[in-house]
C-alpha cells in the first residue's frame, strides 16, 4: 500500500461500528459457548513458570483526544497531587504503566484543542501545553512508565499534508522537546482513526533512526479493524518499518475480534485505544475487555480513552475516564469503581511479564480469566478473574507449577456494579494451599478478582475530596498575571489557540473609550490546521455550565495589522463573538457539518453589524435579533456584554443597550469567546458578574 487508506473515522462512529459487528460475532464467540449455569464442582486451573504466552507490554491510558486533562493542571493542592497519584503512582490506584499523550496542533480532536510546538516551519517550543507537565509528573511517580506519542490533527504549513516530509520533521523534532524535559519515549503512531500511507512510514523510521531515536517503537495505525495488518502481511517495506500493530476499540461487550494476519506478523498487538468507559459506570464493561483482549485476540497492551475526565461537562462524552477531575475552582473530584478495576491487574503485573496461555481462558460458569508472570529465577504470578458473564458464583482451583511459589496467595476483589466505594478494590483474606497444592475461591457474579503472589496494593486511599460547588462570581480576568504564550486558567480552547500576548499598544479606543492594556488574549493560530472534527473556528470555553443569571463581558479587537504574528493574517478581518449560558456540545451542524454549542452568541464583525442568535437543541440557529454599529469595525476595541436575568436577555456594544429580548431556551450554562476565522485577534479583562 502507497497511498493513504479511505479507512478512516472519528470515535463515536468507530465504537459504534465495533460493537456492532463483534456482537454479530459473539454468537460464535468461545466465550459465549463456555457461558452457563454456575458449576458447583469447580473449574481446576493449573498454572506452569514454564508456560508459554506472550509478552505483557502493559496498562495504559490516553490524556489526549483534544484537552481530555485541561483542567487537571489547574487544580489547587493537595488535590492534584492525591489525583496523580491516583493515576500513576504504583500500587496508590490505577498505577498506569502507559501514558499516550496528543501531539497537539492547535486544532479540535474530539474535547478540545492541544498547543502545537511548531506553529510555523522555523519556531519549535517545546513548554506550551500542559502534556510535558504531565508527562513529569506521571515520571515523578513511575520512572518505568512508557510514554506514546500521537498525533490527531497538523499545523497549516505542512507542504503535501499530513502524510509529508514536513510531517516528519515535526515529529522528530517533537521527540527533541520530549528528550529536552528528560523524557523518554517509547512508541510513536501515525494519524489518530484517519488512515494510514505505508510509504510514510518508512520515511519515519528512517527518520527516527538518523536522528538518534532508532529506539522508539512505530505504531500502525490507531485505526479500527485489522486490515493494517494484511497490509503489513502484504508489503514488506511497511512491515520492516513498524514495530507494533495498534487497533481502536477491537471489543463489543462480550467478545474482541482477532487477525490471523495480525498474530502472523509476530509483532506486539495493542488496544491503541479502547475503553471510553464511563468512570462511574463502565467498570462491568472495562474488566470484560481487558481480558477478553488477550483472551480472544492475543492483545497484550491496553490504552484506556481517555486517563481522566478533566474537561468542561459542556463538552461531548461526559464521564468518560478512570475519575472526574473537572471542578479546580473548589478541588472537588471523584472516584468510581472503573479506576479500581483497572488497578486489578495494573498493580499486580508490570510490563515485560509474559502471559500464561495455559493459563488464560474462559471460565465454564461465565466469564474470563487471565495469568502472568514474571521473569527470572523467582518468578511471581498473577491470575485476574472477571465474571461479567456470570449468573451465579462459581468454584475454581487454582495450582502453581513448574517453580512457581506454592505458598498463600493474596486476593483483592472489585464488586463492578457497586455504588459502594467499600465493594472497590478489597483486600480479601489471603487463599492458602490445600494439601494438594491447589487454591480454592469462589468467584461471585460481576466482581473482578485478583489471585497474586505479589504483596502490596493498597486498598481506598483515605483523601477526602472537597464538595462539590458552583464557581462563585464574580469572575475576572485581565490576562495581566500570565507570562507570554501561557493558557489562561481554566480557558478550555476547542479550536485554536487562546494565550497570553501583548496588548497592541496602537490600536484606538472604543466609542465608550475601552481598550486592552497590559497582557490580553491572542488568539494565535491564523492558518487553518489539517482538522480532525468538524470545529469550524477559534473558540474558548470558561466557567460553570451551572452558572444561572449573570452579565458576561469582554473587550474585543478584530483586526487585521494589529494581529500579524508573522502569517498570513495582515489583511484578516472577520468576527468576534461572545457566548453565554452555553451548556452543552453539537455535532454536525450547519454547512459542513460542523460542531457548534448550544447557547446564546453575540457577534460583531469588522463592518460593524451585529447579531444576537440561539444555538437551539435541534441544531436549528434563529437570530433574536440583528443590527450595525457606525464606527464598529477592524482594528478597532469594542465591548461586548451579554446580560440574563431569567428568561430576558440584554445584549450591549460599547456599554449601549443594542437589544433587550425574551428567550427562554436556556437557563444556565458556562461562557465563551469566538472568532468566525482564524484571525489573530484580542481579547481583555473578561468578567463575569452577578
Amino acid at each position: 500500500m502507497t497511498g493513504p487508506s479511505a479507512r478512516s473515522g472519528g470515535r463515536r462512529w468507530t465504537r459504534a461500528l465495533c460493537a456492532l459487528l463483534m456482537s454479530c460475532l459473539a454468537a460464535v464467540a468461545p466465550s459465549a459457548a463456555h457461558a452457563g449455569p454456575a458449576t458447583t464442582a469447580g473449574q481446576e486451573i493449573t498454572v506452569d513458570g514454564a508456560g508459554t504466552g506472550r509478552v505483557f507490554d502493559g496498562v495504559g491510558a490516553i490524556s489526549g483526544g483534544g484537552g481530555t486533562s485541561r483542567l487537571l493542571v489547574d487544580y489547587p493542592e493537595p488535590q492534584r497531587t492525591q489525583i496523580l497519584d491516583y493515576l500513576f503512582k504504583p500500587g496508590a490506584g490505577a498505577s498506569l504503566q502507559i501514558l499516550k499523550v496528543e501531539i497537539g496542533a492547535d486544532t479540535n480532536s474530539s474535547n478540545g484543542a492541544e498547543p502545537s510546538h511548531m506553529r510555523t516551519r522555523t519556531e519549535v517550543n517545546c513548554d506550551r501545553g500542559y502534556e510535558w507537565w504531565l508527562m513529569e509528573e506521571a515520571r515523578k511517580r513511575n520512572p518505568r512508565i512508557r510514554f506514546y506519542g500521537l498525533e490527531w490533527g497538523a499545523p497549516g504549513w505542512f507542504e503535501g499534508g499530513f502524510w509529508s516530509d514536513d510531517n516528519v520533521t515535526y515529529l522528530t523534532k517533537w521527540l527533541g522537546c520530549a528528550e529536552r524535559h528528560g523524557l523518554d519515549v517509547g512508541y510513536l503512531g501515525g494519524w489518530n482513526e484517519k488512515g494510514w500511507d505505508a510509504a510514510w512510514y518508512g520515511k519515519l523510521k528512517k527518520a527516527l533512526v538518523a536522528h538518534g531515536y532508532g529506539e522508539v517503537k512505530v505504531v500502525a495505525a490507531d485505526n479500527a479493524g485489522w486490515d493494517v495488518a494484511t497490509d503489513m502481511k502484504n508489503d514488506p517495506a511497511f512491515d520492516a518499518a513498524t514495530d507494533v500493530v495498534g487497533i481502536h476499540y477491537p471489543c463489543s461487550a462480550v467478545h474482541c475480534s482477532s487477525s490471523q494476519d495480525a498474530l502472523d506478523l509476530d509483532k506486539p498487538l495493542f488496544a491503541s485505544e479502547s475503553g471510553w468507559n464511563n468512570y462511574l459506570t463502565g467498570a462491568s464493561r472495562l474488566a470484560a475487555e481487558m481480558n477478553h483482549e488477550y483472551v480472544d485476540s492475543r492483545i497484550t497492551a491496553f490504552i484506556n480513552w481517555p486517563a481522566v475526565y478533566a474537561w468542561y461537562p459542556t463538552v461531548q462524552m461526559q464521564g468518560s475516564g478512570l475519575l472526574q477531575a473537572n471542578e479546580p475552582w473548589t478541588g472537588h473530584y471523584d472516584l468510581g469503581p472503573t479506576l479500581w478495576t483497572l488497578a486489578q491487574t495494573a498493580q499486580f503485573t508490570r510490563p515485560g511479564w509474559r502471559y500464561v496461555d495455559s493459563a488464560s481462558g474462559y471460565l465454564d460458569g461465565g466469564g474470563t480469566y487471565v495469568t502472568l508472570r514474571s521473569p527470572g529465577p523467582e518468578p511471581q504470578y498473577t491470575t485476574v478473574f472477571e465474571t461479567t458473564g456470570a449468573t451465579g458464583p462459581q468454584a475454581v482451583g487454582v495450582t502453581p507449577t513448574g517453580g512457581l511459589p506454592r505458598g498463600a496467595l493474596h486476593r483483592w476483589s472489585t464488586t463492578l456494579e457497586s455504588t459502594d466505594p467499600a465493594d472497590w478494590f478489597v483486600r480479601g483474606a489471603d487463599v492458602r494451599p490445600d494439601a494438594a497444592g491447589g487454591h480454592r475461591v469462589t468467584l461471585e457474579p460481576g466482581t473482578v478478582t485478583t489471585l497474586t503472589t505479589m504483596a502490596g496494593g493498597k486498598s481506598r486511599a483515605a483523601a477526602k475530596a472537597p464538595a462539590a460547588r458552583t464557581m462563585a462570581l464574580p469572575y475576572r480576568d485581565d490576562f495581566d498575571r500570565y507570562r507570554s504564550g501561557a493558557t489562561p486558567r481554566y480557558l478550555s480552547d476547542m479550536e485554536g489557540a487562546f494565550q497570553a500576548a501583548r496588548c497592541p499598544a496602537a490600536a484606538p479606543r472604543s466609542a465608550a473609550g475601552d481598550r486592552g492594556t497590559g497582557t490580553c488574549l491572542r488568539q494565535t493560530v491564523t492558518t487553518p490546521p489539517t482538522k480532525w472534527s468538524r470545529v469550524a473556528s477559534p473558540l474558548t470555553l470558561v466557567g460553570d455550565s451551572r452558572w444561572t443569571d449573570y452579565t458576561v463581558s469582554a473587550k474585543t479587537l478584530v483586526n487585521g495589522a494589529y494581529g500579524t504574528v508573522g502569517t498570513d493574517s495582515t489583511d484578516s478581518t472577520g468576527t468576534a463573538s461572545l457566548l453565554g449560558r452555553v451548556v452543552n456540545q453539537l455535532n454536525n451542524v450547519g454547512p459542513g457539518r460542523n460542531n457548534v454549542w448550544q447557547g446564546y452568541h453575540l457577534d460583531l464583525s469588522a463592518d460593524g453589524t451585529w447579531s444576537l442568535k440561539v444555538v437551539a437543541p435541534d441544531k436549528a440557529t434563529h437570530v433574536l435579533a440583528s443590527g450595525s454599529r457606525s464606527g464598529a469595525g477592524t482594528d478597532t476595541w469594542h465591548r461586548l456584554s451579554l446580560g440574563f436575568k431569567g428568561d430576558t436577555i440584554t445584549a450591549r456594544v460599547d456599554n449601549r443597550v443594542v437589544a433587550r429580548v425574551t428567550d427562554g431556551t436556556y437557563t444556565h450554562g458556562q461562557v465563551g469567546l469566538g472568532l468566525d476565522s482564524y484571525t489573530a485577534s484580542h481579547f481583555d479583562d473578561l468578567a463575569v458578574t452577578r
